[in-house]
Order: structure tokens, then sequence, then C-alpha cells
């Protein structure tokens, strides 16, 4: 099955405690199904100190379920991925819109 959300697409969170913030998607894991946010969903790491690097609180962006995600389409609104075949070429889509990714 296609993904329907990839790495650098623009997402919008539907749901849990970063509801409505929007971010870029850095990582994608589609056997957990889950996605890494910029910016979303981040949690404070406290690490020890090692010659290499520093340690204390890092906050690092932890991954969250895709079905908790939705891509914004060109007028900024969270939108459903629909697939289509042009010029031969599977396609995603707005389903919002109608204009392709």
């Amino acid at each position: 099955m296609a993904a329907k959300l990839k790495k650098g697409d623009k997402v919008v969170v539907l749901t849990g405690k970063d509801k409505g913030k929007q971010g870029e998607i850095s990582a994608v894991s589609p056997k957990d199904n889950k996605a890494v946010i910029d910016g979303v969903n981040v949690s404070v790491r406290h690490t020890k100190q090692s010659p290499t690097s520093q340690g204390g609180r890092i906050p690092k962006a932890m991954p969250i379920d895709l079905s908790n995600l939705a891509i914004v389409d060109a007028n900024g609104k969270a939108t459903r991925v629909g697939f289509r075949m042009e010029d031969g070429k599977k396609v995603r889509f707005a389903k919002t819109t109608g204009e392709a990714i």
C-alpha cells in the first residue's frame, strides 16, 4: 500500500495534547505506523554526560501515531489524502481541493 504521509509533508495534529499544532514530518516508520514531527509531542530526555557530549535535559520530539495526523492543503486546512493515476503514474491528491500533492 502506498504511503499517505511521507517525510517532508506539512501536517496538523488532530488529537492529543498538541492538537492544532502544525509541523513538518522529519521521520516516518511505517512498520510502527508512527511519525516524528519537528516541535510536536516533545518530551525531555535526561542524558548522562559523556566525553563526547554534554549531559543534561534535552528536548526530543517523540513519535506520534499516523492516525492522529492530517496533511495540510494549499489553503492551510487539514485534508485527507487520495490516490489517482495521472500520465500513467500514481499520485497523491488532497481530497478538499483535488490538486496533486
